[in-house]
């Protein structure tokens, strides 16, 4: 054996060991959720006799509800942001990137500085000026900020779509002008059509966002009837007065399907929405 073919052998040994070593949490995940309390702490990788049950008892654990009710009401929520987030933060973005208006540079260089105002710092005054509007235990705290270009990770998604946008060539403004577009005929018919790999990356984020995010959540949906899946998960011991370990996590693996679903298929997008900021034909 040559030694390019030593070299070759030795790193993808190396490769599959690190590989083993990062999914093995997973792995781990998958077989304690089939394991009963009193086999949860045996050493062993997978249980003895699969308790297939978790996953039944675990999606009715809620009294009154199933997770059914709790992934209609977590779907709502974040397809009802995507939009909004989509449209504000295209249009914001496409107005920053291409129309000249007064002061663009101070309220561009104000936007970016809103990147760095930690998440925290708002959480009070937020929930103060919601609950003066009436908006607690409902889900318009997380979609009116969005379709103002705000939010979570709102002024990112605009600073993305504004360097994708100045890769654009002018020039095709100028054809449509010609032909007789307006500003918004540009931005519907010609920028729009052209920014679907970073639209797709918005989505992408703001999904696996507004999916993780418990706290905001915790803090604004009171009645279990409006509850999203996260949390939900944690009435799962609360709701029976004792750990069920077992129902918890098969539950836990169940939640994350959505947000693995549509990353592995939309990857393709993602990459290249990232990577690149120019015309893509």
């Amino acid at each position: 054996m040559t030694k390019s073919k030593w070299k070759g052998l030795i790193r993808h040994a190396m490769l599959t060991v690190f590989s083993l070593i990062m999914v093995y949490p997973v792995i781990w995940w998958i077989g304690a959720s089939l394991k009963s309390n009193q086999e949860l702490s045996s050493p062993s990788l997978f249980p003895t006799v699969p308790q297939w049950s978790n996953y039944i008892k675990g999606w009715h654990s809620v009294p009154g509800f199933t997770f059914t009710d709790f992934y209609v009401n977590t779907f709502y929520l974040i397809i009802a942001i995507i939009i909004v987030t989509v449209i504000s933060s295209t249009l914001v973005a496409f107005g920053f990137a291409r129309l000249d208006f007064p002061l663009r540079g101070f309220w561009f260089s104000l936007l970016m500085l809103t990147l760095m105002l930690p998440g925290q710092v708002l959480i009070i005054p937020q929930y103060a000026m919601f609950h003066q509007f009436g908006w607690v235990n409902t889900y318009l705290p997380f979609i009116v900020p969005h379709a103002l270009a705000g939010g979570a990770g709102g002024t990112f998604f605009v600073f993305l779509l504004i360097q994708f946008i100045r890769g654009i060539p002018r020039e095709l403004d100028e054809s449509a002008k010609i032909d007789g577009c307006n500003w918004f005929g540009i931005y519907w018919r010609i920028i729009m059509p052209l920014m679907k790999p970073s639209i797709v990356t918005v989505i992408i984020f703001c999904f696996l966002w507004n999916w993780d995010d418990f706290l905001g959540h915790l803090l604004y949906i009171n009645s279990v009837d409006k509850y999203t899946v996260g949390l939900a998960l944690r009435m799962i011991n609360d709701s029976q007065g004792g750990a069920e370990w077992g129902q918890l996590l098969a539950m836990s693996l169940v939640s994350i399907l959505p947000a693995t679903f549509l990353f592995t298929f939309a990857q393709k997008y993602f990459v290249e929405g990232v990577a690149t900021t120019g015309i893509k034909g």
